[in-house]
């Protein structure tokens, strides 16, 4: 089975938790297993500290994300792809997990379009448009890369892209995990946060169709909603079915694609 996973940035906050790694390391001896990982707290806490205070921003439809001008993207490059993903493969080699870490930036990973500008929500709910900064839309991912290394180690990707100019670009990690996982056609995307799944009325979904899934879309909060349509996107492009789930689970990846746990969406 091929399986990507995207771990969110509040699950490794303070490294890698071992349940995690040792799940990885049982995965990866059977499965064919891709990593993506997120890191927002950690860019927006060393952009604090650095006099650079970040700016998010919400769309229409319910989209919360980092307004990136050319300092932030410096700042979220040097942060997603020179520490944390450096700090994530050392801490898998040092179980004795073979990893090597990438960006889209290596062997033109994740090309991506610069966004010209974005229509975003002001204070009052007004619709008012805005020049796009270093955000980027996927538009191709090298595959080709990706299955030549993974026959030997477990890919570790950091979600910054290159542009047509050859420009880093920040784009979202769910939505660059479905990316990667329609263009491998993998079997299952696990996107890993710090809830147990989509919670509607107070109540755990344990699943969801694509088409309840829509209609639940007008219910979800900002934090869950990018999922909702990064899992939208892959079963599009192939996935076969997407769990989100808790990255603190024991055994975190087992127990969601076992649906031990989580939500499971499906084309069905």
């Amino acid at each position: 089975m091929m399986i990507v996973a995207k771990i969110g940035g509040r699950v490794i906050e303070h490294g890698v938790p071992l349940n995690l790694i040792k799940d990885i390391a049982q995965i990866a001896s059977t499965h064919s297993l891709f990593f993506v990982h997120g890191g927002g707290v950690e860019v927006t806490d060393i952009a604090k500290r650095m006099g650079k205070p970040q700016q998010f921003v919400v769309s229409p439809k319910g989209f919360r994300s980092r307004y990136t001008d050319k300092d932030t993207v410096e700042i979220y490059t040097m942060v997603m792809v020179g520490k944390l993903n450096s700090d994530i493969v050392v801490q898998l080699e040092s179980h004795g997990i073979s990893a090597v870490g990438l960006s889209g930036l290596d062997g033109r990973l994740l090309q991506a379009e610069r966004k010209k500008r974005l229509i975003i929500l002001d204070e009052r709910g007004r619709r008012r448009v805005i020049d796009g900064g270093y955000t980027g839309q996927i538009i191709k991912v090298n595959t080709t890369l990706l299955q030549l290394l993974s026959k030997q180690y477990i890919p570790v990707i950091a979600p910054v892209a290159v542009s047509e100019e050859f420009e880093p670009l920040n784009v979202d990690g769910d939505r660059s995990a479905a990316h990667i996982a329609g263009a491998l056609k993998a079997d299952r995307l696990v996107l890993l946060t710090d809830v147990n799944g989509l919670i509607v009325n107070k109540a755990l979904v344990p699943e969801l169709t694509t088409f309840e899934a829509k209609a639940l879309l007008p219910k979800i909060g900002p934090g869950m909603i990018t999922k909702i349509y990064a899992a939208l996107e892959a079963i599009e492009k192939g996935v076969e079915e997407v769990v989100i789930s808790s990255g603190f689970n024991n055994k975190p990846i087992s127990s969601a694609i076992n649906h031990e746990h989580g939500t499971v969406i499906r084309n069905v």
